[in-house]
């Protein structure tokens, strides 16, 4: 049987002591302050002398402001984590250069994320137990999944979300075995009433996670509004608004990874489309539905599983008309507004439900795609 090599990350809540947590919290302190400094110190390098600077400068900086008075903390914890963010922020200017992301932000303590990275020269894994530079216990880790049998970890990232939690992932590299082939395709038509509608004719629902926690979540936001700012009353309600997030979250996570999993596992190819997701959120109307959908995670789920166990995933151009397109004859229609969820094709006289005719369209055209290698564009006329 075929396999893949893949890198995998596991992701373990973990329970630190009182010194775990005071230590791994100025790590996360320290990595914001170094990522901040270098990224300030490039681009005012770039605004005033026309100067890229590179990774290597910028470590060198990170050793010289561990000589200063003001900033001799930083070597009070582990350097791999500061290290490991200088190398963050030149992927992140390389992926601006190449025009696939816009420029850097800032790290903000409330509303950026709390991590800190460290590779094998930062911790030890013995017996099953992990423990981190500058710490003397091992991290009480709950092991809700074992790691595969042998595998030895590259990397560990430590994180804290905005409920409190503390996470711990860890990067292996593992064999993953290919699922048997079967003959099977489906076409995906992503949508907000149902989250997909395949083309064998089933609808997924769609959970509505944000929708339904929606009247929990406004409570909580409206017990943070009320609280003084500063005060511990305002940090728990805080808490409450974070942790009424995170449910919403992780129960969203839960049902795609099932999707996916499903998907991949039932079909041989995945035909999906190619949704401009950023440009669709500027709709007022709908960015709220589509976000609660989150079509993009679903997306990227789908691809890295299809890769892990030998299956394929296609991808039509967002302009093909798939609604529009009778999928019996291939008339196209002349419009074909959001409301309207039945319609009668002109040409053949077949009626269509409008996401079961989409996805249908949507796994032909990508079935013509991996036949003849082009792309698929809109039908002129």
């Amino acid at each position: 049987m075929a396999r893949t090599q893949a890198k995998r990350a596991y992701k373990y809540r973990f329970y630190p002591t009182e010194e775990q947590a005071a230590e791994l919290s100025r790590t996360f302190g320290c990595v914001r302050k170094v990522y901040n400094m270098a990224l300030d110190a490039r681009t005012r390098a770039w605004y005033t002398e026309q100067r890229r600077v590179n990774y290597n400068e910028t470590s060198a900086m990170l050793t010289a402001w561990k000589k200063t008075d003001e900033l001799a903390f930083l070597a009070e914890v582990s350097s791999v984590p500061l290290q490991q963010t200088l190398r963050h922020l030149q992927g992140a200017f390389t992926a601006f250069f190449d025009k696939r992301t816009k420029y850097p932000k800032f790290k903000s303590r409330k509303k950026s994320r709390q991590s800190a990275e460290y590779t094998k020269s930062a911790f030890k894994w013995r017996d099953g137990q992990l423990a981190l530079a500058k710490m003397r216990e091992p991290l009480n880790i709950v092991w809700s999944r074992p790691l595969p049998e042998g595998a030895e970890p590259s990397t560990v990232t430590v994180s804290r979300d905005a409920a409190g939690r503390w996470f711990v992932s860890i990067l292996v590299e593992t064999a993953v075995d290919h699922l048997p082939a079967t003959d099977s395709a489906v076409g995906v038509d992503a949508g907000i009433e149902s989250l997909l509608t395949l083309s064998n004719g089933e609808k997924v629902t769609n959970p509505r996670h944000e929708r339904r926690d929606r009247q929990r979540l406004a409570k909580a936001q409206r017990e943070l509004a009320r609280k003084q700012k500063g005060s511990n009353n305002r940090s728990k309600a805080r808490l409450k608004v974070a942790r009424a997030h995170a449910r919403i979250t992780d129960r969203r996570r839960d049902h795609l990874h099932k999707v996916t999993t499903r998907l991949v596992r039932e079909n041989q190819t995945v035909v999906i489309e190619d949704l401009n997701v950023r440009g669709m959120l500027k709709n007022g109307k709908l960015a709220r539905a589509i976000s609660d959908a989150s079509w993009s995670e679903f997306r990227s789920m789908l691809e890295y599983k299809a890769h892990w166990y030998g299956r394929g995933v296609l991808a039509v151009d967002q302009w093909f008309p798939s609604s529009k397109t009778c999928s019996a004859c291939g008339k196209l229609a002349e419009s074909m507004p959001l409301q309207v969820r039945l319609w009668t094709c002109t040409g053949c006289d077949a009626t269509h439900d409008r996401d079961v005719n989409a996805a249908k369209n949507i796994l032909a055209a990508g079935l013509a795609v991996a036949a003849c290698g082009d792309g698929v564009r809109p039908a002129r006329r």
